[in-house]
């Protein structure tokens, strides 16, 4: 019987653990993404509005103080769900005419609260804007928020 672990023997577990291990990263990988194109993403209702709402959003850098499906800011309210706490599912016009509003109405001007700048944004890009909201609304974000009010 060997006293010890021999140089083969350690060069072997050490090659065959870093096989392993790559390989079970690539799986892991593979699984991620697919299960971000199948599953995880609403590619049927991604049109060209919902892009330009991402696009309206990365250029108003949004997220420099608001967080969407967990990521950005915490400095203003999460809005991965603004489309549900607006009402959007059961009455869509309400929600849009109500989420338009409030973006028209900023800043508001209170004394002692965060105050979101106007970015004079076109109705075009209002719109798409929600439109955005709204897909990311549907996406299965495995109950993020925690708490409703984002």
């Amino acid at each position: 019987m060997a006293e010890g672990l021999t140089k083969s023997a350690a060069r072997n577990i050490f090659y065959g653990g870093s096989l392993f291990f790559f390989l079970l990263f690539a799986a892991l990988t593979a699984h991620s993404h697919w299960y971000m194109v199948t599953d995880s993403t609403d590619s049927a209702g991604l049109t060209e509005s919902v892009v330009h709402g991402k696009e309206v959003w990365e250029e108003n850098m949004c997220i420099n103080c608001h967080s969407i499906m967990g990521e950005g800011a915490y400095f203003a309210p999460e809005l991965g769900n603004v489309w549900t706490r607006y009402g959007g599912r059961e009455n869509p016009e309400a929600a849009r005419a109500g989420l338009i509003a409030w973006m028209k109405a900023q800043p508001l001007g209170a004394p002692g609260r965060r105050q979101m700048p106007q970015f004079d944004l076109s109705d075009e890009e209002l719109n798409a804007l929600i439109d955005f909201l709204e897909w990311t609304d549907g996406i299965d974000a495995q109950d993020w928020p925690p708490h409703p009010a984002g």
